[in-house]
């Protein structure tokens, strides 16, 4: 509307003007007629140069308005100005100048407070990363979606896995438990502490984590922006607990049975001369027989109370200096006519040769002849597949320290899961004959060595007994 009024004026400027200049050229080119005219030529001559000064001062008005409003806006603009005469070009140049260089200063101070809050941010993210990068325990975090956007270098370690962006079922794909555990963390938002996760490493073996999951951000109650996974491998923590129970567990009862295992012993001595003399007595066949059965049956008592008595009142190291490979030869060989009688073959696959161990050789012998024999007496007769394999390895340690492993494995049916728990605890036996007190003076010997003796089942079937010593530095 306001374009349309200012083209309006223009036009009729245009026309007035040419108005005058009409009626100015009939009283100079036609006299006679701007004589008899006179009156009526000048009162429009005037009305016309009146409405052409007004739309012309009206146009001029709206032609020099932006220049009012620059410098009122000059005159209210917060800068200093020079105080010396100045007409309004100048003075709203002087403005401009200022305002300008304001503008300049601004923009250079804008700069270097956008830089340093760029540096900040720069060193609070790189410092953020070294806190992740530093943490002992396995970061995870996973965004609303369930895909992996932190994974520190303990957590690759311990989940063999490193990929930004794989959805947490991939991530977590060798332990399914804390998969679920995310994905109830997404779904509810709660919050689980301190959990125990079964999980598998690479080589098959079975081992234990201990994970927080929490949500990130919860958005509404019972959501999660993501989800943030603290992991700790605590197998060794839970092997040692476990051991550490066993072994209080078998204290108290070697301490308890003790006496009771001695009177045992003189009992059974008076039965063994009770049937020695009634062998040396004649009677028929069937008594000699029942007397020889009865001979044979003190005799075992006796061979199992001895064991249990050993197991009970352990006598003290005598601590030397041996190889490994001697040891482990010297354990074959006192088995040869057993693995010979049973048609299982025995491979030695030494992969750590030339280690010696601090040990009681005749006592840890022992250890390892009863695992070996256990080995090859759970292979069944219908098996074709008859092997008993020894192997040895030396895996690094904290503080400089090294430790020997020796894995025992057979190609028989493995250790029913429900019995895993208890195969170490004294006369706890699944077989027909045995005493099962040897697993039992096994775990003994090699704790009291300073190590380790753990029973778990192959992925490919049998059990694997797996024996742990510090190697001589």
């Amino acid at each position: 509307m306001r374009g349309r009024l200012q083209v309006l004026v223009i036009v009729l400027t245009g026309v007035f003007l040419a108005g005058m200049i009409l009626i100015f050229a009939v009283f100079t080119m036609s006299p006679d007629i701007a004589a008899l005219n006179r009156p009526i030529l000048l009162t429009a001559f005037i009305v016309a140069l009146f409405l052409s000064l007004v739309c012309i001062a009206w146009l001029l008005r709206w032609l020099l308005r932006p220049y009012t409003q620059l410098i009122g806006e000059a005159k209210r603009a917060p800068v200093e100005h020079s105080g010396t005469t100045q007409n309004e070009a100048e003075f709203v140049l002087e403005t401009f100048q200022s305002v300008l260089a304001q503008l300049q200063a601004q923009r250079k101070e804008l700069e270097r407070l956008t830089a340093e809050a760029s540096q900040r941010a720069d060193s609070a993210e790189k410092f953020s990363e070294r806190i992740v990068a530093s943490m002992p325990t396995g970061l995870v975090a996973f965004d609303s979606s369930g895909h992996a956007t932190v994974i520190n270098s303990p957590a690759g370690t311990l989940l063999e896995t490193n990929t930004i962006g794989d959805h947490f079922r991939n991530v977590f794909q060798k332990a399914p438990d804390l998969a679920r555990l995310v994905d109830d963390c997404l779904t509810t938002g709660k919050l689980f502490r301190r959990e125990e996760i079964n999980a598998v490493n690479g080589l098959g073996h079975q081992k234990r984590l201990g994970a927080t999951v929490a949500p990130i951000d919860p958005a509404t109650p019972g959501t999660a922006r993501g989800v943030l996974c603290l992991l700790t491998d605590i197998t060794e923590v839970t092997r040692l607990r476990e051991q550490v129970a066993l072994k209080r567990n078998l204290e108290s009862l070697g301490e308890m049975s003790a006496g009771l295992a001695h009177e045992f012993k003189n009992a059974i001595a008076a039965l063994h001369g009770y049937a020695q003399f009634l062998q040396s007595v004649d009677h028929d066949e069937r008594g000699r027989t029942a007397a020889s059965g009865l001979l044979q049956e003190v005799r075992n008592l006796s061979e199992m109370v001895t064991a249990f008595l050993n197991f009970a009142r352990p006598q003290p190291l005598q601590l030397e200096d041996i190889s490994l490979d001697e040891l482990i030869s010297d354990s074959a060989r006192e088995l040869t006519s057993l693995f010979a009688d049973r048609r299982v073959e025995l491979i030695l696959a030494d992969d750590a040769k030339g280690i010696s161990i601090q040990a009681d050789a005749r006592m840890l012998r022992q250890a390892l002849v009863n695992l070996v024999r256990n080995a090859a007496e759970a292979i069944p007769e219908e098996n074709l597949d008859r092997r008993v394999i020894i192997s040895t390895s030396v895996e690094p340690g904290q503080r400089d320290e090294s430790w020997v492993t020796i894995m025992i494995r057979d190609t028989g049916k493995g250790i029913p899961t429900a019995n895993l728990p208890k195969i170490f605890i004294p006369f706890f036996t699944t077989k027909s004959t045995g005493h099962g007190v040897g697993l039992a003076l096994a775990h003994r010997v090699i704790a009291e060595h300073g190590g380790t003796l753990t029973a778990a089942n192959g992925n490919d079937g049998g059990a694997l007994f797996t024996v742990r010593l510090p190697a001589v530095s």
